[in-house]
C-alpha cells in the first residue's frame, strides 16, 4: 500500500482501523473507543462492526473510592498474563503451570470527568509498569457524547475491545451509586471491593452490593477489622437466602500481591459455573435485549428533545394551561404527529 494511500481517508474510518486493531495496532483501538466515547455516527458504525464478534469474558472490579481497586487490578493483570487457574474450585489454590491470558485490556471508568483527569490519571499512573507490556492494554474512559451514556458506552467499548481480539477485559469503576449497577450489568464476573471499617450493612445493601457482586474481596485485610467485615458480608448474604451462586468472601493485601492469585481462582471457578450451568450464554442474551431497551430509550429520549423544541409543543402547552386538553391528549397527539 502507497504512502499516499496510507494517508487517504480510508486510514481513519472505523472498518480500517478495526482491521488495523486486530493486527494489533494499539492506536487504532485507543482511536475506535474514542469513537465510541464521542458519541455519532462513528460511534454508530463502531457498533455496527463490532457486534459481529463475541466480546471479551469481563470481569467488573467495584467498590467505594479508596478501596485500592487500582492497584488491585494491577495486580490481577500480573496474575492473568500468568494464566487462568486450571480449576473450577472456589477455593482452590491455582494450580501449576496454567495456560496464560495472551492480551488483556483495562478500562478505567470516570463518568464524572468528560478529560482525562482526576483520580483517572493516578489509577493510570499505579499501571505503568504494563505501559510497556504491547499484550496489556489500559483506557481511561469517559463518556463525553455517547447516546445512552455510560450503560451504553460501556458495553460498546467493551465489544470493541472483543472484535480487536483481546479475550479479557478488566472493568474499573470509581464506585459511585448507579455506576456500580452499570458496570455490573456490562460484566460476566463482578468483583465487589470493601475495605475494613467498610461501614453497615444498610448503607450496602442502599448501594445495592448484594445483588451485583459475584465476589466480594476485602482489600486491606492486614489491617485491624478484615475478620469483622467479612463477618458482616456473611450475615448480609444469609438474609439474602438461598442462591445458585453464594458470593466468596476472599481478602486481599493488593499493595504486596497477598491473595491475588486466589482470588483469580474465585474469578476462575465463577466462570466455569457460568459455563458449565449455560448461564453465561444466558446472561449475554439477557444483556444484549438490556442493550436494545437502552438504545430505544435513549433514542426517543432524542426525540423527545427535538420535539419539545418545537412550535407546535409550545402550542400544545398553552392548550394544556389554558384547559383546553389534558396531558395525555396532548401527548398522544403529539407522539401521532412526529
Amino acid at each position: 500500500m502507497s504512502d499516499a494511500t496510507e494517508r487517504g481517508p480510508r486510514r481513519g474510518d472505523p472498518e480500517t482501523l478495526l482491521e488495523r486493531s486486530v493486527a494489533g495496532d494499539r492506536g487504532a483501538l485507543a482511536r475506535l473507543l474514542s469513537f465510541v466515547e464521542g458519541g455519532g455516527e462513528r460511534s454508530r458504525a463502531v457498533a455496527r462492526l463490532s457486534y459481529r464478534v463475541a466480546p471479551p469474558y469481563v470481569v467488573g472490579i467495584t467498590g467505594a473510592p479508596g478501596a485500592g481497586k487500582s492497584t488491585l487490578v494491577d495486580q490481577m493483570v500480573e496474575v492473568a498474563r500468568r494464566g487462568w487457574p486450571a480449576t473450577s474450585a472456589r477455593d482452590a489454590a491455582p494450580a501449576a503451570g496454567p495456560e496464560a491470558v495472551d492480551q488483556v485490556a483495562v478500562l478505567a471508568i470516570d463518568p464524572t470527568s468528560p478529560f482525562s483527569g482526576g483520580a483517572i490519571l493516578g489509577d493510570r499512573a499505579r499501571m505503568q509498569r504494563h505501559a510497556t507490556d504491547s499484550s496489556i492494554f489500559i483506557r481511561s474512559m469517559a463518556t463525553r457524547g455517547h447516546l445512552g451514556g455510560l450503560s451504553l458506552a460501556v458495553p460498546d467499548a467493551i465489544r470493541v475491545i472483543g472484535a480487536s481480539g483481546i479475550p479479557l477485559a478488566l472493568v474499573e469503576t470509581v464506585g459511585v451509586g448507579q455506576v456500580e449497577v452499570e458496570v455490573a450489568a456490562a460484566s460476566d464476573t463482578t468483583v465487589v471491593v470493601v475495605t475494613p471499617g467498610w461501614g453497615d450493612s444498610l448503607q450496602a445493601a442502599k448501594a445495592g452490593l448484594l445483588e451485583v457482586a459475584d465476589l466480594f474481596v476485602i482489600n486491606k485485610a492486614d489491617r485491624p477489622g478484615a475478620a469483622e467485615a467479612a463477618q458482616d458480608l456473611r450475615q448480609m448474604l444469609a438474609l439474602g437466602g438461598e442462591r445458585e451462586w453464594m458470593p466468596p468472601i476472599l481478602d486481599t493485601v493488593a499493595t504486596t500481591g497477598q491473595g491475588v492469585e486466589g482470588l483469580w481462582a474465585a474469578v476462575a471457578g465463577h466462570r466455569a459455573h457460568l459455563e458449565g450451568s449455560g448461564l453465561l450464554t444466558e446472561r449475554r442474551g439477557e444483556r444484549v435485549e438490556q442493550e436494545l431497551r437502552r438504545v430505544l430509550g435513549a433514542l426517543l429520549g432524542e426525540r423527545l428533545d427535538r420535539l419539545a423544541s418545537s412550535e407546535e409543543y409550545r402550542r400544545a402547552i398553552e392548550d394544556l394551561r389554558s384547559g383546553r386538553v389534558d396531558p395525555y391528549e396532548v401527548a398522544d397527539n403529539l407522539l401521532g404527529s412526529s
